[in-house]
C-alpha cells in the first residue's frame, strides 16, 4: 500500500470541506449539509483497512440517494479555491475520481483512461469531456508518485 490517509490529510480535508471530522476507531466521519436539505452527504475515510488480501485506503460517501465507494484511494488533491476535495485511484492506466463539494454535492469519475487527463479537452466529446477536466487535478499528483517510484528504483551511490 503506497498512500495511507494521515492526521494531516484528515485535518486539511476537514477545513477545506468546512466540516468537524470526528475520529471513530479505524475511520473518519465527515458530514456535510448544503443549503437545502437534500444537499447533504457523510464521508467516511478508512486510511488502511483490509481490502481482501491486500491493506488500503477506504473512501465512502453516503447521500440519501446513493452510497458511492472508492477502494485504494492513491491520493487526494484539495482545492481551496473551489471548497473540494477530489480522491482518486489509479489501475492498469485507468483512472477513478471521487469529488467531495463542500456544498454537500459529489460527482464520480471511473475507469477514465489516464491519457485523457493531459489530452486536448476539445478533442473529446461533451459527454466524456467534463471527467477528463475534473481529473486533470491529479495528474500532478500522479507524476510526482512516478518520479518517487523511479527514485527508489535507483541504486545509491
Amino acid at each position: 500500500m503506497s498512500f495511507a490517509f494521515t492526521e494531516e490529510h484528515i485535518s486539511e480535508i476537514a477545513r477545506i470541506l468546512e466540516v468537524e471530522a470526528r475520529h471513530y476507531g479505524n475511520h473518519y466521519r465527515l458530514e456535510l449539509k448544503g443549503e437545502t436539505p437534500d444537499r447533504r452527504l457523510a464521508l467516511e475515510i478508512y486510511p488502511r483497512i483490509p481490502l481482501g488480501d491486500v491493506e488500503g485506503s477506504l473512501v465512502s460517501v453516503f447521500t440519501p440517494n446513493a452510497n458511492l465507494q472508492m477502494q485504494h484511494c492513491s491520493g487526494m488533491v484539495v482545492s481551496e479555491l473551489m471548497g473540494e476535495v477530489t480522491f482518486f485511484a489509479e489501475a492498469g492506466g485507468k483512472m477513478d475520481g471521487l469529488i467531495v463539494e463542500k456544498q454537500g454535492a459529489c460527482s464520480l469519475y471511473s475507469n477514465v483512461d489516464r491519457a485523457m487527463l493531459s489530452g486536448d479537452f476539445t478533442k473529446l466529446g461533451p459527454e466524456v469531456m467534463l471527467s477528463g477536466i475534473a481529473l486533470s487535478l491529479t495528474e500532478l499528483m500522479l507524476e510526482e508518485e512516478e518520479e518517487a517510484d523511479d527514485s527508489d528504483d535507483k541504486p545509491d551511490a
